[in-house]
């Protein structure tokens, strides 16, 4: 194992990490010194992504004048911004809503989870090009995150029905932009007890030692380089002070409890204290949005309440601490939930229109852009396309979304696909 000059980590310390299930894919997305600090004036970005694709028409693109069959037994509230109208689920929000831009013509082509998944974080069709495109993760970790960071740039975290459902794959920017997985945000990193004896975890570490140099010895690979280097990083992650940011422990009472029980608000606690640490990039997930019957819909009802609390809670203590203005803190799934209750009692899959919503980052807020019919299944004013969407976000965060990127191929691909038209109303 290579370590740093000056400063290796000792055996207990390696032993502990290992204990922790912190695996060396994880923790790629930082390396570097302890003494580097977040560049200052950089946006960060706190994606909250819903997993499975929620109902437009019961979250923000609410349809009150519609028959029964389309508002699914929920009706629409006012919000602080007079003639915006979301559902009733959302009362918190609601008194927010001067924050937030509600994007009504999202309009894609996928409809598939898999596919529509990895369209909507990388802003590519799955296979375009032959390219294995980065999410807006790793994005924003290479464009924004200090290159020399205790902390990593790139965290995920939150609840998925199994955890090859978190997008978290760097493409072409390859894998020091891996982001750091979490499962469980309550748990933070661990405390590091093994749970075997030190001899077996000796053992283990010296095989993996000889593994590994043998490895690099024979092939030259980047990847195993940043493996090797991300094992180095997560140790000194340990030894650092700064590993408090992800220890929820430390919270008040007072200040954890609008957050609410959920691991989702307790995700968005965790992405509080990350980009006030200085993290560029935390996704929280919250799955189970997948509702094609009736039991799987009227459980959608609780996750809006866990929404409502994380995101209210999370929005409040951004602006009380100053840091609303350069956190931009997106929602959204991989696409909506047709108009109609189908047969089963649920909703089914829909990519026709639906809609994302922006909070914070400097943008415009109080507004809707775009527009829906009267059932929420078609867009009537504005479509945003997925290039529209991924363009406007980086012009938000900072970033050249015209640059191009020169892969490892050789091959030049730019940030966002051509063709992109900005959000203007918001920016």
């Amino acid at each position: 194992m290579t370590c740093p000059p000056g400063h290796p980590p000792s055996r207990r310390e390696i032993l502990k990490l290992l204990a922790a299930g912190v695996s060396g894919v994880s923790m790629s997305g930082w390396m570097g010194s302890l003494a580097a600090q977040p560049r200052a004036g950089k946006k960060k970005c706190i994606l909250l992504w819903m997993d499975g694709g929620p109902s437009q028409t019961e979250t923000f693109d609410p349809k009150p004048q519609a028959s029964a069959d389309v508002r699914g037994g929920l009706e629409a509230i006012g919000t602080s911004v007079p003639g915006i109208q979301i559902g009733e689920k959302f009362p918190r929000l609601a008194r927010l809503m001067q924050h937030a831009a509600i994007l009504r013509g999202m309009k894609t082509d996928e409809a598939d989870h898999g596919r529509a998944r990895i369209t909507m974080h990388t802003g590519f069709r799955p296979g375009a090009g032959g390219v294995e495109y980065p999410g807006l993760g790793s994005t924003v970790a290479a464009e924004l995150g200090p290159e020399e960071s205790t902390l990593p740039n790139f965290v995920v975290t939150g609840s998925v029905l199994n955890k090859y459902d978190y997008v978290r794959d760097s493409g072409y920017r390859g894998p020091r932009y891996l982001p750091l997985v979490l499962r469980q945000p309550g748990n933070g990193l661990e405390d590091g007890q093994a749970t075997v004896p030190e001899a077996e975890f000796a053992r283990r570490v010296n095989l993996l030692e000889s593994l590994e140099d043998r490895f690099t010895r024979a092939v030259d690979a980047p990847a195993a380089l940043a493996h090797q280097a991300g094992i180095a990083g997560a140790v000194r992650l340990l030894r650092s002070d700064r590993a408090k940011a992800f220890d929820l422990t430390l919270e008040s009472q007072a200040s954890a409890a609008p957050y609410g029980p959920s691991d989702f608000g307790r995700g968005c606690l965790l992405a509080r204290r990350l980009v006030e640490a200085g993290v560029a990039m935390v996704e929280v997930y919250l799955s189970n949005w997948d509702s094609h019957e009736k039991a799987t819909a009227d459980r959608t009802r609780e996750l809006m309440t866990q929404v409502d609390d994380g995101v209210s809670a999370l929005l409040g203590d951004l602006r009380a601490r100053g840091l609303l203005e350069e956190t931009l803190v997106i929602w959204m799934g991989e696409f909506g939930r047709t108009p109609r209750v189908n047969r089963s009692g649920g909703r089914d899959h829909h990519a026709k229109g639906w809609t994302s919503v922006l909070f914070g980052g400097g943008i415009r807020g109080g507004q809707a852009v775009g527009a829906t019919d009267r059932e929420g299944a078609e867009v009537t004013q504005r479509p945003i396309s997925v290039a529209d969407f991924m363009g406007t976000v980086c012009r938000i965060l900072g970033i050249d979304h015209t640059r191009e990127i020169d892969t490892p191929g050789g091959r030049p691909i730019r940030i966002v696909e051509k063709g992109e038209h900005l959000i203007h109303e918001i920016l």
